[in-house]
């Protein structure tokens, strides 16, 4: 069922869940019961004053009641669906799907990529366990101490009498290679740095830091000030944690340099935009845009997303918003933050266009930038920079822009990898 076509199951649900007669609604808004019975139940088409009358009686946005499940959810349902196409799922209802049964779809896709963590650390495993040096060294020396602790042993309980100097040789030897085996087991435990909570899923460094910031709506009050870590976290990982520590040092010296207060107040008279921003307060067109993905919501601004990758195209952080979050890999590759890698210290501002009927529109602003030191002998390491902010539709032209390959509907592109799922949906 078409997205504009499911106001009416949205408007039930609102009305359902504030817990509201049907009847009570119909009246507020000089309508008939009979009438808003058939809108619900999508039978009338909805739209202008009686759609905002029945917004603001249920004190909802009407693009909410008009444009239903996120984006990123309905992205994240296909993605699941495509990872099992064998289980057979109604591709055409995913919309249907989303907006009526909102937490059983977050359910859905939360165990898919459940799944997915899953196999993806097996998968590592199976790499290192084939591959890694330091995994077979490491295995070697467990392995080789045992098998020496097993020999001595094997000779003292053994039927021939050995002399009291060859005794304590071989006690010596066993306490010896006890040792080493204690120390080798704890490396080797440590190395593969296995999850400490049974049954936790396993998370990549990125996505244990991003976990973090997106409960803090990626603004850290506690960097705001003099810097004092009262809040600072414990990850479980190692890795997490130092780039974590890196993030965290990265937002001090933009906050030592545009202070919340300024800044906030600059970006409202310069309309938010990052170039002006980062004019005014001398610093970076990244340092700025980095600077804007911070600002608090609850303070008038609107909300920004934001992604930063390295060289390879990696996605090193990312901040998603509603209707926008790009995956981990096979991300499509027509974003303005991989056109920056062609144009570097060249700024980029696009305005992109999802495959979603109603939305999916975004002002992004790129740029790719030389990270550390500069050097005579080695090519300079890139780092991009995008900043990602939603905008109304309108009739000025967009870039075509997807998520990944398998879930975009745009058919003729020419940067298609592999055929989308979508395609074959039934009408």
């Amino acid at each position: 069922m078409p997205q504009r076509q499911l106001t009416g199951s949205r408007i039930r649900e609102r009305r359902t869940d504030l817990g509201i007669k049907q009847s009570e609604l119909a009246e507020k808004v000089g309508i008939s019961a009979s009438y808003l019975n058939l809108i619900e139940h999508n039978r009338r088409r909805i739209g202008g004053k009686l759609l905002n009358d029945l917004a603001r009686e249920m004190k909802t946005d009407p693009s909410s009641l008009v444009e239903g499940a996120e984006t990123a959810l309905l992205d994240q349902l296909r993605e699941a669906a495509a990872a099992d196409r064998a289980a057979g799922a109604e591709l055409g209802r995913t919309e249907d799907f989303a907006g009526r049964f909102t937490g059983w779809s977050n359910l859905v896709v939360r165990q898919a990529r459940r799944i997915n963590d899953l196999e993806t650390r097996v998968k590592a495993l199976t790499d290192r366990l084939a591959h890694d040096p330091q995994l077979a060294t490491s295995l070697h020396e467990v392995i080789s101490s045992a098998t020496s602790i097993r020999s001595a042993s094997s000779i003292l309980v053994g039927e021939e009498e050995v002399d009291r100097d060859w005794q304590r040789r071989f006690h010596r030897n066993i306490y010896e290679d006890s040792q080493r085996l204690a120390d080798a087991s704890r490396a080797l435990v440590a190395y593969l740095d296995a999850p400490s909570d049974e049954g936790s899923v396993a998370m990549s460094p990125q996505e244990e830091v991003e976990a973090y910031l997106d409960a803090q709506s990626f603004h850290l009050p506690y960097l705001e000030g003099d810097g004092s870590p009262q809040h600072a976290p414990t990850l479980r990982s190692k890795a997490a944690s130092a780039l974590l520590s890196e993030f965290r040092r990265v937002y001090k010296d933009h906050a030592q340099a545009m202070p919340l207060e300024d800044f906030s107040a600059s970006a409202m008279e310069l309309n938010h935009d990052p170039a002006l921003l980062a004019d005014r307060f001398r610093v970076q067109l990244s340092a700025a845009m980095r600077r804007l993905a911070t600002l608090p919501v609850d303070l008038g601004h609107p909300e920004f997303g934001l992604v930063i990758l390295d060289g390879s195209g990696t996605i090193l952080i990312q901040k998603q918003i509603t209707g926008f979050g790009l995956p981990r890999s096979a991300v499509c590759p027509l974003w303005p933050a991989f056109r920056a890698f062609t144009q570097p210290m060249q700024p980029i501002r696009r305005d992109v266009q999802l495959p979603v009927e109603g939305g999916g529109r975004f002002r992004c602003f790129a740029i790719a930038s030389p990270v550390g030191p500069a050097s005579f002998d080695a090519p300079p390491t890139l780092e991009a920079t995008m900043l990602v902010r939603a905008i109304a539709p309108s009739g000025q032209p967009a870039d075509p822009v997807g998520v990944a390959c398998r879930v975009c509907s745009r058919s003729g592109c020419r940067t298609r990898r592999e055929p989308s799922i979508l395609n074959e949906a039934p009408n």
